[in-house]
């Protein structure tokens, strides 16, 4: 893609930023770490005889142990203290949007980030309530407010989804109006920071966050777009369509945004994603410009699908770097506030190699076969297994593990649990119950890639 570049120069520079972080670290450890050589040490100015008999102390020969900036051991623990809210549309309140609010604890006021939520073919309102717990998890964290509302004629919101034909423009700007109810009505909680909110999207709604723009609320103080955009594959030059809509939404925008897009998308070829930009930050003439503050990252492959990077656990670490440095630009925390407990990865047992295909207990050939294609898949991944032989494996999404136990459970009347995880084997024995701790809550769901 034509934005490498950008994304090379980002890359320079945090690496710069790492190497400075450890020279200072190392400048504060090791005169801690001298002390404790028995190398004698050549005083510059005469030793008081009474003072060097003195009994030496315990952080002469101390050996400290460095504080990984990874580290949030030390940190306040916070649950995401997830509710389901119905966010009127308008004063009337015939219209509600089933909306996810997302929390640290404590009664604020906290920075505020909507998440705009795609949209998947087929009927809107068989789509799941948006959910999207990497996302949120990394924002909590920092100690923000994450709301996640579904637009109208999705999931259990209410009201009807309207396409507006082949009017991509038209159609953003209705998605827009479901976002600004949203943040009008957050806006007034006594929790929320008014002044400080961001608003993101992926998808179909990353188009929304981006429509939403020529109309941002005073407050909002960026927008982030996670491989936005909305496909018509039925409509005449359905990709000029699409580019339009994003010219148009740019002469209106004087809000910064965040564009990442990778490069083996499934629904964005790599030059419409260059056209949509440049159209989007093009000038007009001498008096107009497009796209204030905004930024393309390309941040090349992810996995299979460059289009699933947000929904997954993994993709925090490809993500997050590039919005980070944005938000701290826009004057948005970024440090990490709060330590959000997870439940604790299921330990290897050693009941055999992860590669042994033969070893899974009870499956027939067609589970192996699964299980042989389980191996195929990216980390996170999980594979399941019932003493009646059914078997499932899920890979991607928040939680891999539950997945592969729900689907699992579909088939089986008794218990499913964890065979394998990632790279090891947790399975324990024959005798192993669905309470040990290899065993995930079958009523537990979350968005993975799932196979039967």
């Amino acid at each position: 893609m034509a934005f490498r570049r950008v994304q090379a120069g980002c890359k320079a520079v945090c690496a710069c930023a790492a190497l400075v972080a450890l020279t200072a670290s190392s400048a504060h450890a090791d005169p801690l770490f001298a002390s404790s050589t028995n190398a004698p040490v050549k005083p510059d100015k005469p030793v008081n005889s009474a003072s060097a008999q003195q009994p030496v102390g315990p952080l002469s020969s101390a050996q400290v142990q460095r504080l990984s900036l990874e580290d949030d051991a030390w940190l306040p623990s916070a649950r995401l203290n997830q509710q389901i809210l119905r966010i009127p549309t308008d004063s009337s309140g015939d219209i509600t949007l089933e909306t996810t609010v997302y929390k640290p604890d404590g009664a604020g006021p906290f920075p505020m980030i909507v998440f705009n939520h795609g949209k998947m073919p087929g009927d809107p309102r068989n789509q799941a309530r948006s959910d999207p717990l990497p996302f949120a998890r990394e924002f909590v964290r920092r100690g923000y407010v994450v709301v996640a509302p579904n637009r109208r004629g999705f999931a259990e919101s209410g009201g009807v989804y309207e396409q507006d034909g082949c009017d991509v423009e038209r159609n953003g700007i209705g998605q827009a109006a479901d976002v600004a109810a949203t943040i009008d009505y957050m806006s007034k909680q006594p929790y929320v920071d008014a002044q400080h909110i961001v608003v993101a999207g992926t998808s179909h709604g990353g188009l929304a966050t981006i429509a939403y723009g020529a109309q941002a609320a005073s407050g909002v103080r960026a927008l982030i777009n996670f491989s936005g955009g909305l496909r018509q594959d039925a409509c005449n030059d359905w990709q000029g369509n699409l580019t339009q809509a994003f010219g148009a939404y740019g002469e209106k925008t004087h809000v910064p945004s965040l564009w990442l897009y990778g490069d083996n998308d499934s629904i964005w070829p790599a030059a419409l994603i260059t056209k949509m930009y440049t159209t989007y930050t093009t000038a007009l003439g001498p008096d107009v410009r497009h796209g204030v503050g905004s930024t393309m990252i390309d941040f090349g492959t992810y996995k299979d699908d460059a289009h699933r990077l947000v929904g997954d656990r993994d993709g925090v670490r490809v993500w997050w770097p590039a919005v980070e440095s944005f938000l701290a630009r826009v004057g948005m925390p970024t440090s990490v506030q709060y330590r959000v407990e997870e439940a604790p990865e299921p330990k290897p047992t050693g009941f055999a190699s992860v590669e042994a295909i033969d070893a899974v207990p009870f499956v027939d050939e067609g589970g192996r076969a699964g299980y042989r294609n389980f191996l195929h898949q990216y980390p996170s991944r999980a594979f399941a297994v019932s003493n009646s032989g059914a078997w499932s494996w899920a890979e991607g999404g928040d939680d891999p593990k539950a997945v592969a136990i729900s689907n699992c459970q579909k088939h089986s009347n008794d218990p499913c649990r964890l065979y394998a995880v990632n790279d090891v084997v947790v399975w324990k024995d024959t005798s192993a119950t669905a309470s040990d701790p290899g065993a995930v809550d079958p009523a537990v769901h979350k968005p993975a890639l799932a196979s039967r």
